[in-house]
Order: structure tokens, then C-alpha cells, then sequence
């Protein structure tokens, strides 16, 4: 499943493509085709994510609300692309205006929705390290009471919005901490320290479309942004995540993994013992 920095630089993309334009809207595939109706021809006001949701606000207080799921992908298609562009696949939306054509394909959740209904949605997730208005506090509140694992807690996008299953494992890895800890029993000044490396290392995800978590190549791409130059990882490597069986690369025990959350969690069961 996409984690957040993907739908955040989807979002930018779909921002810069098609708002302040009104783009024509259809469902190829004919299963959105009474939403698309409702939408076709209104100025697209904004398009926004918010963890794993993406948000196109249209004209009129009607909001289009997408989740990719394990599945969706939304393509955005420039140059010789027009509105006259074949449909490939199961095309579920289409937003097309002269210069653009963006698909959207296979999503779990595709629907038009009032002002209200995304306000609801946005109540229910917790706060997410790439938004400047997101407040630490409300994930800790949740965690310093929870009996849950750390691991588990940090897949809940009710308390932290749009971290995955690459993030958790390696950003675990990283302050040696123990997955299984349950959450009240998590030092605050180790959440925060971990909140602060999610809001380090998500915007690089964004910047290079690939998640960096390893401290050399976390360095490497932090340079080259410094110098005003977009930075290209030709391939994405771990500290953990998946790397089971393999030698911890710190101390030469095993990687470990376990299915947490409905999701394999790999860590280090030498390095990860602090609380």
C-alpha cells in the first residue's frame, strides 16, 4: 500500500496539473459515472492529502475522496496526452483537460463527498509528519495510554497518518527500539524523537519518490537538496525491512520478522531492546 509520501507528492502533482482549471470529469470503466457527473466542468479548487487519503476539492463544496488501497494507482500524463487519450485498463475516473489527462485506476475508495463528510474523515486520522499543521501531541495522547505495541500503534492511521510498514520498521531500527512495547510503557522523549525522524525522513521520500532511511544515503539526498538539485537514487536500501535471515549490519544478529498489524515487521532483536 502507498505510504504517505506517496499520496503527498501525488497530491502536489494533481495540484499542479489540473487547479484552477476545470477539467472534464468520466468514469471510462462506468462505475463512477453518476459521481463524475457531479463533478465534470467544476473548477478543481485544490488537491490536498492527508496520510493515505488524497482530497480534490472542487468548486461548489464537493470534494472527490480517493484511498489507493493495496492496488490503486493515479496517473498523471502530460505533453502529447490530450483529452482524446485512449483509455488503458480499467479506468475508474478520468480528469482531462487539454494539456492533462490523469487516470485513476483500482482505488478501495472512490467517492464524491461534502465538506462535512471530509471533516468527519479528517477527525479520525491522527496527525501526519509531512503537514506543518500536525500536532505530536495528539499521536502521544493515544500511545501513552495504549497497551498496544509501538508497532502496531504506529500502522494505526488514527494515530499516525500515513506511516506504513517500510517506515515503522526502519524508524524503529533506527532508536532501537523494542516493536513490542506497548505503547504506555514508551518513553516521551523517544516518541518525540521518532515523530522528529518522520518528519525528517518523509519529505525525502517525497523529494525522490523512493523512502530513504538509511543514514548514508539519508545524507546524500538532504546534500543535494541543500544544493538546489533534485536528487536520484538509482535504488532504495534498508536497514531491516525486508531483510529477514540476513546479518544486522550494526551488530550481526539475525533480522527478525513477524506479521504485526497485518503487515510483516522486521527488526533487529539485539539492537531493538529499548523502551
Amino acid at each position: 500500500m502507498p505510504e504517505g509520501h506517496t499520496l503527498f507528492a501525488l497530491a502536489r502533482d494533481l495540484h499542479a496539473a489540473f487547479a484552477g482549471t476545470r477539467p472534464t470529469v468520466t468514469s471510462p470503466q462506468g462505475r463512477f459515472t453518476e459521481g463524475a457527473a457531479q463533478l465534470s466542468g467544476r473548477e478543481l479548487v485544490a488537491a490536498t492529502s492527508r496520510g493515505k487519503h488524497l482530497f480534490l476539492e472542487f468548486e461548489g463544496e464537493r470534494w472527490l475522496h480517493v484511498h489507493l488501497g493495496l492496488i490503486g494507482t493515479f496517473t498523471i500524463d502530460e505533453g502529447a496526452w490530450t483529452a482524446e487519450a485512449p483509455v488503458v485498463g480499467a479506468v475508474r475516473v478520468r480528469l482531462a483537460t487539454p494539456q492533462h489527462v490523469a487516470d485513476l485506476r483500482g482505488p478501495t475508495l472512490c467517492a464524491v463527498e461534502t465538506p462535512e463528510e471530509v471533516a468527519a474523515v479528517l477527525d479520525r486520522l491522527g496527525p501526519d509528519p509531512l503537514r506543518p499543521d500536525a500536532d505530536p501531541e495528539r499521536a502521544w495522547r493515544r500511545i501513552s495510554r495504549s497497551s498496544r505495541p509501538v508497532a502496531e500503534l504506529l500502522m494505526d492511521q488514527a494515530v499516525l497518518a500515513g506511516v506504513g510498514n517500510v517506515y515503522r520498521s526502519e524508524v524503529l531500527f533506527r532508536h532501537r527500539l523494542s516493536p513490542f512495547t506497548e505503547g504506555r510503557l514508551v518513553r516521551k522523549a523517544s516518541w518525540r524523537l521518532v515523530w522528529d525522524d518522520l518528519v525528517r525522513l518523509m519529505p525525502l521520500g517525497v523529494a525522490t519518490g523512493r523512502i530513504v532511511t538509511v543514514e548514508e544515503q539519508v545524507l546524500e539526498v538532504e546534500a543535494a537538496l541543500g544544493r538546489g538539485e533534485v536528487p536520484r537514487l538509482e535504488s532504495r536500501t534498508s536497514a531491516v525491512y525486508k531483510r529477514a535471515g540476513e546479518p544486522c549490519e550494526v551488530c550481526g544478529s539475525r533480522i527478525r520478522t513477524q506479521v504485526v498489524a497485518g503487515r510483516n515487521l522486521f527488526w533487529c532483536g539485539r539492537c531493538q531492546r529499548r523502551r
